[in-house]
């Protein structure tokens, strides 16, 4: 919990958080994180993507590898725990090893990836990315908010955007990945559990919306003669809200934008976006559809024309189920009730996925409040969280 309190430090911004990529503030998060796993009896790099890494060698120089860890960049005003937790628990569990004396027949790296969030580029997942030989160096034409593109980034934090892609770790005998999270939501408050294993992770697609009627004087067009865009949109708004509960999926329409926005003027345009997730592709794909139809059904209705185009598709992760079954027998070694949950936010799981299997474990946090500065976990929590996810590199070897 200090170590989360130390890096709270390191930002780029007064009386927040906020640490993103390529900047100074990675550099020195990434230079504290190494020390700590070099206490913990690790060797430490950092890779051409910016990611730093500690290596604790197994007793067999040929064996497999078990990948821990999370992401240590943030949102801006951002909160403690997101991603950092999951990189700092993987290092204490391996200091507990060290401090045993005790390898394994397999080695155990420890990651900290650089970008999960996107905050300066807009681009996700880029540190877990690289890793998973998923980088397309297309990225490096990106720009941030000061003109500054990617390309740039890389050479003044001193690394080689053309080296990116030797990153990937495709191909390597890995045994999984393992990755602990706080929640980001408030399923395991509600339910008075300090931790679940998770499911899947959802994909999701996201669509903006714009429907075009007629603007016109508040005063003067009869009620019976409008088309109101925001009208329509309103009734769109309602429906994906019932075909969500409907369905067992989650949609939310985030932002919505009127035309000409004036107090005495009929909304003649609206914009709005969608957001919906499930952790089955399928199941929402099949909600997605029907929102469609029945927006093009009300739209048709209330002589609203509207159109759609897809703007962000993201296919669902499933956690392999052996890792699932390892992170189920850890909970009941730990004398905690065994329980599953999806996650419905992105994580470097969904990276990681394309080249080893991969397990989460989920830690509560208070009100399922993320990305902001009351982002807070009990301490017992974590204590728990420590003892589980060894538990679980155990098992995840045992039963492999």
């Amino acid at each position: 919990m200090q170590r989360c309190e130390l890096l709270a430090s390191i930002t780029a911004i007064e009386g927040g958080i906020c640490r993103t990529y390529l900047t100074e503030e990675h550099r020195r998060c990434n230079r504290q994180v190494m020390q700590w796993m070099r206490e913990a009896g690790m060797e430490t790099h950092t890779d051409a993507a910016g990611n730093c890494w500690g290596h604790y060698a197994g007793s067999d120089m040929d064996g497999q590898t078990l990948l821990l860890g999370s992401h240590l960049d943030t949102v801006p005003g951002a909160g403690r725990y997101d991603g950092i937790l999951g990189v700092l628990a993987a290092i204490e569990v391996v200091a507990r090893f060290h401090r045993r004396g005790r390898r394994f027949p397999f080695h155990i790296d420890v990651v900290g990836f650089a970008d999960e969030e996107g905050s300066r580029f807009g681009a996700t997942l880029l540190g877990s990315r690289a890793v998973a030989g998923l980088w397309d160096s297309a990225l490096l034409a990106l720009c941030d908010a000061e003109g500054v593109s990617m390309a740039e980034a890389f050479v003044e934090f001193g690394l080689d955007p053309a080296k990116v892609a030797t990153t990937s770790r495709a191909g390597a005998r890995l045994l999984g990945y393992w990755e602990l999270h706080i929640e980001q939501g408030p399923v395991l408050e509600e339910l008075d559990l300090p931790l679940g294993v998770v499911s899947a992770i959802a994909g999701a697609r996201r669509c903006l919306f714009t429907l075009q009627g007629s603007a016109g004087h508040a005063g003067t067009v009869p009620m019976t003669m409008r088309r109101d865009a925001l009208l329509a949109a309103a009734g769109a708004v309602q429906l994906v809200d019932a075909v969500a509960r409907r369905c067992g999926v989650v949609a939310t329409v985030g932002n919505i934008e009127v035309w000409p926005g004036v107090v005495n003027v009929i909304p003649g345009r609206c914009e709005f976006t969608l957001d919906i997730r499930s952790g089955e592709d399928q199941l929402r794909d099949r909600a997605l559809a029907e929102i469609i139809d029945g927006i093009d059904a009300l739209c048709d209705r209330s002589q609203v024309a509207v159109t759609y185009r897809e703007i962000h598709s993201a296919a669902a992760v499933a956690c392999a189920a052996r890792l699932r079954e390892a992170g189920s027998r850890a909970l009941a070694r730990c004398g905690l009730q065994d329980f599953s949950l999806p996650s419905g936010a992105g994580h470097d799981a969904m990276a990681m996925a394309a080249i080893t299997d991969v397990g989460m474990l989920f830690l509560r946090c208070a009100g399922g409040v993320s990305h902001h500065p009351e982002e807070s976990v009990d301490a017992a929590d974590v204590a728990l969280a420590l003892d589980v996810l060894e538990a679980a590199v155990e098992e995840t070897w045992e039963h492999a």
